[in-house]
């Protein structure tokens, strides 16, 4: 474990280096979000505005914190990969499960950059290259299909675990539509979850440390390598954006994040341990599903404004005490789940 200690170091102290001159190109760049490209509903409430104002001091705030985190992962994996040889011991075919990885990893990244491009150079307004919500999903959930096509026919993934009873059912082609659920699912429940300072990258820390415990008892060199570089260039992010953030993540990291948790869960094959680790995150996307469902078809809604966490803040909650609150609660069911995988 010498070995893994010691890159999570790495990737902590290079990300950590790297940071504040990337902070200071994205203020260069003006990839920052500004009070004039926030986007306004139509049918935007008091709890919309009240919410609004309270996240003020957050504008001019760069955003993008994703693609530093993002780049030192993969530039870092790849050079401790070509090191190795690529002897690396892998609980799949090593290169197909490394390339599974890599395209949820980028794939997402991608759509999440073009999103934060639009909303940030307001090109959502001059209808450059934009897309309807519908479209976007559209295109995760061909992303999604993709990787899970991947998990199957590449890596021959096809088992769901269910704890406690021991029992293990193969799906065959049905894992693909469980697969693209599933990381769509944590792609936008991690980009919702990502609303105040420090409470998604947190979280993630804790489920990617649960994550590592799995990994080293599944022997997965691969998984586990990237698991570790991937929690110390995060943890130098979240360095930067605990209150009050001095960067923020974007879609960019935010999508990408998200599906590659997922898709961590799927490769490790503890997909019902995966559902409780990242329950914090399935709880925020669910508030906005139903509030979003309820709206459209009861013509009315069941919070005063979605996800869960800007709830708690019209309730009176301070920011800090909410990620805080947060971080604990993710660490009780990151515990439970780790429970669950060992089983």
């Amino acid at each position: 474990m010498h070995f893994y200690f010691g890159l999570i170091i790495l990737a902590f102290v290079i990300t950590f280096l790297l940071m504040i001159p990337f902070i200071g190109f994205l203020y260069r760049m003006k990839f920052q979000r500004s009070a004039e490209t926030q986007e306004v509903r139509k049918s935007a409430t008091r709890a919309f505005y009240k919410i609004r104002e309270m996240h003020a001091v957050k504008v001019g705030v760069p955003t993008g914190g994703g693609i530093l985190v993002s780049a030192v992962v993969i530039v870092i994996f790849g050079v401790v990969f070509l090191i190795r040889n690529g002897q690396m011991i892998s609980g799949h075919e090593l290169w197909r499960e490394l390339g599974v990885i890599l395209l949820t990893f980028s794939g997402f990244g991608a759509l999440g950059f073009y999103d934060d491009v639009i909303k940030i150079f307001g090109f959502a307004k001059t209808g450059f290259f934009g897309l309807r919500m519908r479209q976007k999903f559209l295109l995760q959930l061909l992303v999604g299909l993709a990787v899970g096509a991947f998990l199957y026919f590449g890596l021959g993934i096809d088992i769901i675990n269910i704890p406690i009873v021991g029992r293990y059912f193969h799906l065959e082609w049905g894992i693909i539509p469980l697969a693209a659920f599933l990381i769509v699912g944590f792609a936008n429940s991690f980009d919702f979850t990502d609303g105040l300072d420090g409470l998604s990258g947190g979280l993630l820390m804790i489920c990617l440390m649960a994550f590592v415990v799995i990994a080293s008892r599944e022997l997965d060199e691969v998984l586990l390598t990237f698991i570790v570089l991937w929690l110390g260039a995060l943890m130098a992010y979240l360095y930067f954006n605990i209150f009050p953030a001095r960067i923020m993540l974007g879609n960019v990291g935010g999508l990408a994040f998200g599906a590659t948790l997922a898709v961590i869960g799927l490769l490790s094959g503890k997909t019902v341990a995966l559902l409780v680790i990242g329950g914090i995150f399935l709880a925020e996307g669910m508030s906005s599903l139903l509030q979003l469902f309820s709206k459209k078809f009861m013509k009315k809604r069941i919070f005063p404004i979605a996800p869960f966490h800007h709830w708690l803040q019209l309730l009176g909650w301070e920011e800090p005490k909410i990620v805080a609150r947060a971080w604990l609660a993710g660490f009780i069911l990151a515990v439970f789940g780790v429970w669950l995988a060992v089983l």
